[in-house]
């Protein structure tokens, strides 16, 4: 077992394998993981890049990404970019620590296991590039803290579970994503609850329930009319 802490918050967390051979962190504290014990990798790709990333057709996207983590969302999105344009605007109120991000497994190749290592060593709180027209901002900062002067095309929404960190699925917090996205924009989740999808309605999305990731049912895809 290797143990990490997270950055500036005295809070330990474990590093633990996933069903499909990637990593994920545990926070025992909260009883809670990263990602999905399911498979770590596999859920990113299910829950994110193929009903988002790929599913929008612009080819100049804006990304808003709540719970930067381990930063699996971002690098998957760097190595499924293809031709798009892409600014990615990840908040992290609590960096995991450089010791931890040096021994996630997301990366198949020393190629991509070099573009991991590259986005954790990005500085914090300014916009830095990490490949040709992919342009990364690490906010250390929480939703309710940010005042948003971009519109985004895409919002992954990856924060920790309604039971463990509720006032982040409260209405107010849903009208302000749908307030900073553009018309058409797209937001996904891992979360299917049934309040969870009702809220999202009540702000204006639209919202579709999709086949989960392994382990669970159902997800939840929201636009917002254009």
């Amino acid at each position: 077992m290797n143990n990490n802490w997270l950055k500036d918050h005295k809070r330990k967390v474990e590093l633990k394998v996933s069903a499909d051979g990637s990593h994920t962190l545990y926070v025992p504290e909260l009883d809670e993981h990263y990602h999905s014990v399911n498979g770590a990798y596999n859920e990113s790709m299910h829950v994110f890049i193929e009903p988002a990333l790929c599913h929008h057709a612009q080819s100049q996207l804006n990304i808003l990404e709540i719970g930067l983590g381990t930063g699996l969302n971002a690098f998957l999105t760097a190595l499924n970019q293809s031709d798009k344009r892409i600014f990615y605007h990840a908040l992290e109120k609590y960096p995991i620590s450089e010791e931890a991000a040096a021994q996630l497994n997301f990366g198949k190749s020393e190629k991509e296991n070099q573009l991991l290592n590259q986005l954790h060593q990005l500085p914090w709180n300014e916009a830095s590039e990490l490949q040709p027209n992919f342009v990364v901002l690490k906010d250390e900062t929480d939703l309710t803290s940010t005042t948003f002067t971009k519109s985004y095309d895409l919002v992954y929404f990856d924060a920790f579970a309604p039971e463990v960190q509720p006032e982040m699925w409260e209405e107010a917090i849903f009208q302000k994503l749908f307030n900073a996205m553009s018309p058409g924009g797209i937001l996904t989740t891992y979360c299917a609850k049934g309040v969870v999808r009702r809220t999202m309605q009540a702000v204006g999305f639209t919202v579709e329930r999709l086949p989960g990731p392994k382990g669970k049912r159902e997800m939840l895809r929201a636009t917002k009319a254009e």
